[in-house]
């Protein structure tokens, strides 16, 4: 080969390469951090619904359709809930099919479920306002943030001990109600929080989530407001990337000393490995992953370290809960199992198998409202 065609060559994979390493960055952006919040991971396939009956539901088989629990069924205009597969009905009929599942359906909260219908698993129940959803008397606040003002849910109960809820990825201010019930029966006020980049709330600065790390200074400005207006402590309770925010404002706020108790539900303790499972799942070549972190790196400005690679740990005060799951392919539960480890005096792990990223309580909601419980009576 001529060296001018070699050159060229070389040119052209150099640039083939480059092209690739932009589009894998723009894949995993999009995939972990375009906004709107309320998307559906990658890696969560839609099922077909083949049949309805009362109580009933047929779904294509499939491992999600047979995660244990209870979950939201949900596609454009439609919202249902849906509990366990259904494996004998009273008469004695057994579902079995290679094809389908049976599970109880719960309720269908929007639309109908019409045969043929393409639909998702989501750890979501609910759809609405606590009012509307759980007939629980809220009011709508606006909580004052660096970027403007941050609409939120106020549910006011007896005690002077708040607990602030910040969703994670794919969710809305919607997921926190899962667990709202429960916590109003603790008598705790709470304080639903949607932040920059939700609906109704301001736009970040590029457009883009973080992860948690610049979004905890909305957590921060709710903790501002909460103090306020009469809460002498907050418990901070967050799932996904909300659960990275509590950490941070855990350490970083200037409010610290009034946390008495943060709530961790499937955190994102290291971003570069949520982003590379984000991506994987919508289709980059492993063989571009690290080109996609540093492709994301440059758009985000993202370049902190791994929560635990940094005083987090070391800093924390207030006693946690974390609660996640070996099955979650978003955000490793080993990490969390290692803060656990290193910090044996203030964090304590309730680990749940067959659960997806953020749905731990889906999966077994009476143990994971038993260690709920038993983690906040100390703090009430």
């Amino acid at each position: 080969m001529r060296p001018a065609t070699a050159a060229a060559v070389a040119a052209t994979s150099i640039l083939g390469v480059g092209a690739a390493a932009v589009a894998a960055g723009r894949y995993a952006s999009d995939a972990a951090l375009g906004a709107p919040s309320p998307r559906p991971f990658p890696a969560d396939r839609r099922l077909t619904v083949h049949a309805t009956a009362a109580g009933q539901i047929t779904l294509t088989r499939s491992f999600p359709a047979l995660r244990p629990g209870t979950y939201g069924l949900a596609a454009r205009g439609v919202h249902a809930v849906v509990g366990p597969v259904i494996d004998q009905v009273p008469g004695g009929h057994t579902f079995v099919s290679p094809d389908t599942v049976v599970r109880r359906l719960e309720r269908v909260t929007l639309g109908s479920l019409k045969p043929g219908a393409r639909v998702r698993l989501t750890p979501e129940l609910h759809r609405g306002d606590p009012l509307a959803a759980l007939g629980l008397a809220y009011k709508e606040v606006e909580v004052p943030g660096e970027l403007g003002p941050l609409p939120a849910w106020f549910v006011p109960a007896a005690r002077d001990t708040w607990v602030i809820t910040v969703h994670g990825l794919g969710t809305t201010r919607d997921h926190p109600m899962n667990v709202m019930g429960f916590l109003n029966a603790q008598q705790f006020p709470v304080l639903d929080l949607a932040y920059r980049g939700d609906a109704g709330a301001p736009r970040s600065p590029d457009g883009l989530a973080h992860l948690g790390e610049s979004e905890w200074r909305d957590l921060d400005a709710a903790i501002r407001y909460a103090v306020r207006y009469g809460a002498e402590n907050v418990i901070l309770y967050g799932w996904s990337s909300g659960a990275s925010m509590a950490l941070h404002a855990a350490v970083n706020s200037a409010l610290r000393d009034r946390i008495s108790g943060l709530v961790l539900d499937s955190p994102v303790l290291d971003w570069k490995t949520t982003l590379r499972a984000l991506a994987s799942a919508r289709g980059v070549p492993s063989a571009l992953l690290p080109l996609a972190v540093r492709a994301a790196q440059g758009q985000t400005g993202l370049h902190g370290a791994p929560l635990l690679e940094t005083s987090v740990p070391t800093a924390l005060h207030a006693p946690t809960l974390i609660v996640h799951g070996p099955d979650d392919t978003l955000a490793p539960w080993q990490q969390s199992r290692e803060l656990a480890e290193r910090r044996p005096d203030l964090v304590s792990l309730h680990s749940v198998p067959q659960a997806p990223h953020a749905a731990m309580w889906n999966a077994d909601p009476a143990g994971y409202e038993e260690a709920l419980r038993r983690f906040l009576t100390p703090l009430m």
